[in-house]
């Protein structure tokens, strides 16, 4: 009897260990279709792009210029040879051909299938059917690896093609070099054939010779053979010299196959991709989800090479001294949620992206709020020579990432200095739409009377640092988002003991109050005299895209936009009740003129959902405010909703533009059941999770579970929940409790339990 009962114990125990052996081992990169969003509502900044997570080359197909929606295009123009742009377009690129040498842009395109490609996050095969080439790429951190397989009988070509100003040079029919100008950086590269061609050359427009060395725009080189039927390309890329392109390349292939550098791509995808497993749910639902966790890894972006980078911010080339530099953040879009994944997933990688920006500070003089490594930060423009260009959309937003790291107990980066940089964008820097530097007239009526003072509609601007024609003043959004930023500075003072920093702080994060309208209900835009602009209209508001008075969107959106002050922003409309109802109109208010002339005038408004633009980033919060008003049971209802009806698993999967990773971030974290809606809170509003079960693998062996019993489509509504085994009835979890691991259990239902989650 004894050894019955031990066979079924060591039987019993075996299957488990199988079980989660074999759960632990399965492969999420297949959910992964990086073509989902190639076909977008309004811009187009999601691309089928091959690197490996959070790399600095990523490369991608060269489809029809100026066809934003890339997914449309049947013609491939080239491969990029590529880092990271904000701009995706024509760029250095590599393309094979067959038959007669043609060096054309338009000439050398072929027509290619979606119905024949291979595409995953770390590679992509196409078939060039013009010339019956097997195409095929990937990727290290900062090499590109293609592999060309010819047709038998014809002859074989291979072009190089420099679209901005460049040098190419050519050697032993089997290397090229050079470098290419990318505003003012430049992009080194050594490109190294398996073998070499029979002929070579260059040429410049339509000018073509055998030179083995060229200088200028438009250029390119040609290798060109007739007894080639197989040939690798491997692409090192710098920003320092063609000399360290050359050692990134030898550093990071050496003998390996490119069969082994694909495998090895994927194998570190699986990693990423596996620190979430999802069970329950639709195939459909695990391709969003997984496609989506991709995208949340494209930002930032590791910038060194061997110890040290070259940055964009003093155009120098810096030691790293033992800590990667990270670049390239679209931080008005990323505070909102995809910084605060990453502290879940990689704390210790965030705290090194924070120290980047401090980096950028010391090298630059102001706290970067939309680093890049070459479009933004250093062209000065406008008459008012101490204003630069460079710092797209509004907002002071780096006071809440390094205040929610703060408060995540994400703190290996210089506190002070970070401190120090934020601070003196907040109250010596100006807020003026997609502008950077010192204080403005504008910014010192701010500090004086606590708002952004705005233009009647027709008026005329009078300071030509002002974009005039297109972003203009946006007086409201700034007032409201600088009001959160100086909150979130505030808590940042605090914690450095910095007092009187965090009472000045303090009053200015309540000036949103003084553009708050109670005749009218809505945050709106005042002159200079303190006088309400006249016949105000909260949908339609002034310029197009409201971009007169808001970021994008209109007042019946940034009338929500007080993250640091929910309760207050109750408060104002009347309490939980009004509030609450506020919400069910916003999700069901009709524009007041067409459709189609309301989106001709606020074409930003994507995924447009009654008037809450499911697309765009001001909108994200607003379905998890109901939890504030004692409603949880709405919040799961719209989120279930607004995640089933906006993203699907096509090309036209994404309801607006995917910006830095942050439209993705919300569907990940929807989809687990919890969000950030002030991410320097340091909590998180729990919602319906997509899935049944999901399990985060966290630092130090440790994981957190979400438990969703009964999920299904109908089965919605959290009836009850329990954390790490005890009743919780708030709609709320800390940073804290998901960061010691545990779980998460909700009992789910068909009807929604009213009561669940009004406790404090």
């Amino acid at each position: 009897m004894r050894n019955k009962h031990f066979y079924r114990l060591l039987t019993g125990g075996m299957f488990l260990l199988c079980f989660y052996a074999c759960r632990e081992n399965v492969e999420v990169g297949k959910y992964v279709d990086p073509n989902i969003g190639g076909v977008a509502p309004l811009l187009t900044t999601v691309t089928p792009q091959v690197h490996r997570p959070h790399a600095m080359v990523r490369i991608y197909p060269l489809t029809e210029p100026r066809l934003n929606d890339r997914y449309l295009s049947d013609h491939l123009y080239g491969i990029t040879i590529n880092m990271p742009r904000y701009r995706l377009g024509e760029t250095a690129s590599v393309m094979p051909t067959t038959g007669e040498l043609r060096t054309g842009f338009r000439e050398a395109r072929s027509w290619y299938d979606h119905g024949r490609e291979e595409l995953h996050p770390w590679g992509h095969r196409v078939i060039l059917e013009d010339y019956d080439i097997d195409a095929e790429w990937t990727t290290t951190e900062r090499c590109c690896l293609f592999r060309f397989v010819y047709p038998e009988k014809e002859r074989a070509n291979l072009l190089f093609r420099i679209k901005g100003e460049g040098e190419l040079k050519i050697e032993d029919n089997r290397i090229i070099k050079g470098w290419e100008k990318v505003e003012y950086a430049r992009q080194y590269f050594y490109i190294e054939l398996d073998k070499p061609f029979e002929q070579a050359g260059i040429w410049e427009g339509d000018r073509t010779g055998d030179a083995p060395e060229i200088k200028g725009s438009n250029i390119g080189g040609w290798l060109s053979a007739d007894r080639v039927t197989e040939v690798e390309a491997r692409v090192g890329i710098s920003f320092i010299s063609v000399e360290q392109a050359r050692q990134n390349l030898e550093k990071e292939t050496g003998n390996k196959t490119f069969a082994a550098i694909r495998e090895d791509s994927r194998q570190i995808w699986e990693k990423a991709l596996g620190r979430i497993r999802v069970e329950g749910g639709t195939e459909r639902e695990k391709r969003i989800f997984y496609t989506s966790l991709y995208r949340t890894y494209e930002r930032m972006v590791n910038f060194s090479e061997d110890g040290k980078y070259y940055s964009g911010f003093d155009r120098q080339i810096h030691a790293d001294n033992g800590r990667p530099f990270y670049n390239d953040d679209w931080i008005w879009d990323t505070y909102r949620n995809l910084h605060a994944l990453g502290m879940i997933l990689e704390p210790d990688r965030k705290a090194d992206m924070l120290q980047s920006y401090v980096e950028m500070y010391k090298q630059w003089g102001w706290m970067p709020n939309f680093p890049e490594l070459t479009e933004w930060g250093g062209d000065w423009v406008g008459s008012w020579s101490a204003v630069w260009k460079g710092e797209p959309m509004i907002g002071n937003h780096t006071a809440s990432l390094f205040a929610e790291a703060y408060e995540k107990g994400v703190r290996n980066f210089d506190l002070e200095k970070a401190y120090e940089g934020i601070r003196k964008n907040a109250l010596e820097g100006t807020m003026v739409p997609w502008r950077s530097g010192p204080a403005s007239e504008l910014d010192k009526f701010y500090a004086q009377h606590g708002y952004f003072p705005a233009l009647a509609p027709g008026e005329d601007e009078p300071y030509d640092y002002v974009d005039h024609k297109w972003e203009k003043r946006q007086a409201v959004s700034v007032t409201l988002e600088q009001s959160y930023d100086d909150w979130c500075l505030a808590q940042f003072a605090k914690a450095l003991g910095k007092d009187e920093d965090y009472d000045l702080l303090m009053k200015r994060s309540r000036n949103y109050l003084n553009l708050w309208n109670p005749e009218i209900g809505y945050f709106a835009p005042k002159n200079e005299k303190g006088e309400w602009i006249p016949d105000f209209d909260p949908q339609l508001c002034d310029g197009f895209g409201a971009r007169s008075y808001f970021a994008e969107v209109n007042a019946c959106v940034h009338v929500f936009h007080i993250q640091h002050d929910i309760p207050g922003l109750i408060g104002l409309m009347g309490g939980n009740k009004k509030f609450i109802q506020r919400l069910d109109d916003v999700f069901n208010e009709p524009s007041h003129i067409d459709k189609w002339k309301f989106m001709g005038l606020m074409p930003d408004a994507t995924g447009l959902h009654g008037m809450v633009p499911v697309g765009n980033e001001p909108a994200f919060h607003i379905p998890y405010l109901y939890n504030y008003a004692g409603a949880a049971w709405k919040t799961q209802f719209r989120t279930r909703q607004l995640a089933d009806l906006w993203f699907d698993d096509r090309p036209t999967g994404l309801s607006g533009d995917e910006d830095g990773g942050a439209l993705c971030a919300w569907y990940v974290f929807t989809a687990l059941g919890f969000y950030p809606v002030n991410p320097a809170s340091g909590e998180y509003a729990i919602t319906s999770p997509v899935f049944s079960r999901s399990e985060i693998q966290l630092p130090e062996g440790k994981s957190f579970v979400v438990q969703a019993k009964g999920n299904s489509l109908k089965n919605k509504y959290i009836q009850s929940a329990r954390l790490n085994g005890k009743p919780y009835d708030r709609a709320f979890i800390s940073h804290a409790d998901i960061m010691k691991g545990g779980i998460l259990e909700l009992e789910m239902g068909e009807a929604p339990n009213k009561s669940w989650g009004k406790a404090e």
